[in-house]
């Protein structure tokens, strides 16, 4: 990934596509696991939403962090997270990167950045926002970003975060994913303001809506408020225009929207465009294209082989990682 400069096909085309391509197959088995009850409680599929994520983790460094949420595997992977240690902390296996204790939504990796996929709306705002208060504070050049849909643009967070980040310059990037609904919530029955770039403008946040289909515009987007922010600019919104191909959560019954409105996302596929760039631009044959597409299959498979190889927690584990209500560390099951 090209960690800040400028979109270069040639360079770094195929890495994109490749990513995109894992973090489809990968999202795209998600309801399956769920069916056949291998993941307990809720996971939430991305599909569609690469480009936001590959995009956004193309203009990063690999000291920057990020903060996502209850939809946020994508975020992981882009990022750089292991597929087979990511699935097996969906599946709860001991084996994942929290032990299996964490699940889909609460998925972190601190040698990578990730402060932590949420399951509280709008958690992550905060999160990122605190990060890069604590990057200033340490006279570091890292960046934090918040990843939060359109729905979580409602939460008080999202205006207190933009205000103070505002005020104190703070290096960071507010990443909405607009996908259009707040899990049966269309925008449009949910705000006045369709435009949820005026949000930051009126905080005084340089903010940029882009089309969240195409890797590119969003890549661009987030290197210009990646640099700005580590130039002690301060932050930026992105709000990126996109869509969810599966429901909310692998059981949703999707009765909220028609099939003809998700068929006419599905002909601006980000993946699909940023394949026949590639093509166009003579960086990619469909020969090879067919290749990483097999790739892709290949690593899924061996993610789930592991996954569901991997243990699940033993009992004992269940005291560790733990702070006993004094703020003692808890270990081994034993208060210390």
């Amino acid at each position: 990934m090209s960690g800040g400069a400028g979109f270069d096909p040639a360079r770094d085309g195929l890495p994109a596509l490749r990513t995109m391509l894992l973090i489809r197959e990968f999202e795209r088995r998600l309801p399956g696991y769920a069916e056949k009850k291998l993941i307990r409680g809720s996971t939430h599929p991305s599909v569609g939403m690469e480009a936001v994520a590959v995009g956004v983790s193309m203009a990063l460094g690999p000291r920057d962090s990020i903060a996502s949420n209850h939809r946020g595997h994508a975020h992981c992977l882009a990022r750089g997270a292991d597929p087979a240690r990511t699935l097996a902390e969906i599946l709860g296996r001991a084996d994942g990167y929290c032990g299996g204790k964490g699940g889909s939504m609460h998925i972190a990796v601190r040698e990578l950045g990730i402060l932590g996929t949420n399951g509280i709306v709008g958690a992550g705002i905060g999160l990122a926002t605190g990060a890069a208060l604590a990057a200033k504070l340490a006279g570091s050049d890292e960046v934090a970003v918040a990843y939060f849909g359109d729905g979580a643009s409602n939460q008080g967070v999202l205006a207190e975060s933009l205000n103070l980040a505002a005020v104190w310059a703070l290096p960071t990037v507010f990443v909405c994913e607009n996908n259009h609904y707040a899990q049966s919530a269309a925008i449009e029955r949910m705000v006045a303001q369709l435009r949820i770039s005026e949000r930051g403008t009126a905080y005084g946040v340089p903010s940029v809506d882009v089309d969240g289909m195409d890797l590119v515009a969003v890549h661009e987007a987030a290197t210009a408020a990646v640099e700005r922010a580590r130039a002690g600019g301060g932050p930026t919104l992105i709000v990126a225009d996109t869509y969810r191909y599966l429901g909310h959560m692998a059981d949703d019954t999707q009765i909220y929207r028609e099939p003809a409105e998700v068929d006419t996302w599905r002909e601006r596929d980000p993946v699909a465009a940023l394949a026949r760039r590639l093509i166009a631009a003579r960086h990619l044959t469909d020969e090879a294209l067919g290749r990483l597409e097999r790739d892709a299959l290949r690593a899924v498979d061996e993610a789930e082989a592991f996954a569901l190889a991997s243990p699940h927690p033993a009992a004992e584990s269940a005291f560790r990682d733990v702070y006993a209500t004094d703020g003692s560390a808890v270990t081994e099951g034993r208060a210390r």
